[in-house]
C-alpha cells in the first residue's frame, strides 16, 4: 500500500487579500455584520475570526444589540435618540456608546446618520463648561432664594451637603446681601464687672 498525499486546500479568497486583517474584520463586525457574516466574507474559520476581533480590541455585541443595529425602524430611533443627547445634552461619544450599548465607532456612524455632525473635544469641553456654569447660576440663585427667606448659611450647607465656604461662595456669586453676622453664646449683660 503506498502512501497516499493529500493536497493542501487552497486559501479561500478573503484570507489572500487585506480583507481578512484584524482591522478590516472590525470594521465589517461594527458595521453591523454579525460574526458568521464576517466568517463567511473572509473565509476564515469562527475561532480565527473571533481571535482577530479581539486582537482589534472589538467590543462584542449581544444577538439583540446586533438586530436592533440591523433593524430599520430601531436602528433609525436609536440614532435619533443619539444625536438628542449630544446635540441637546452635551453628550460625548463614549456616551452615546454606552446609551446606545455600542461601540464609539458606531455611535459614530449613527450620529451622521442622524443628520447631526460630530464636534472637535475643545467644542464638547466648551458646551459642557457653558452648561456647567448655566447650572451653577441656577444653584447659586436658589441658595440666595433660601437665605433671603432666613435660612442660615450652615443650614444650607446641611440640605446640599456642601461644606459652608461653598454655600458663602456660591451666595457671594449670587450677589447676596449677608446679614451680619450673630454672636454666638450667651448674651452679654451690661453692668458692673466683679
Amino acid at each position: 500500500m503506498g502512501v497516499r498525499r493529500v493536497n493542501p486546500q487552497p486559501p479561500r479568497a478573503g484570507a489572500e487579500n487585506g480583507a481578512a486583517t484584524a482591522q478590516a474584520l472590525r470594521e465589517q463586525y461594527e458595521s453591523g455584520a454579525t460574526v458568521a457574516e464576517v466568517v463567511a466574507a473572509s473565509g476564515l474559520s469562527y475561532g480565527t475570526v473571533l481571535n482577530r476581533l479581539h486582537e482589534a480590541g472589538t467590543v462584542m455585541r449581544t444577538s439583540w444589540q446586533t438586530r436592533r443595529l440591523r433593524d430599520g425602524q430601531a436602528r433609525r430611533n436609536l440614532a435619533a435618540h443619539l444625536r438628542l443627547l449630544y446635540e441637546q445634552h452635551g453628550a460625548t461619544l463614549a456616551e452615546l456608546a454606552a446609551a446606545g450599548s455600542v461601540t464609539r465607532r458606531s455611535a459614530r456612524r449613527l450620529l451622521i446618520e442622524a443628520g447631526g455632525t460630530p464636534r472637535t473635544t475643545q467644542q464638547t469641553l466648551r458646551i459642557r463648561s457653558a452648561a456647567e456654569a448655566t447650572a451653577r447660576k441656577k444653584l447659586a440663585a436658589s441658595l440666595r432664594a433660601r437665605y433671603e427667606a432666613g435660612a442660615s448659611v450652615p443650614e444650607l450647607a446641611k440640605e446640599r451637603n456642601y461644606s459652608v465656604a461653598t454655600v458663602y461662595r456660591l451666595l457671594h456669586e449670587a450677589n447676596t446681601r449677608m446679614r451680619p453676622q450673630h454672636r454666638h453664646g450667651p448674651a452679654r449683660t451690661s453692668g458692673k464687672r466683679s
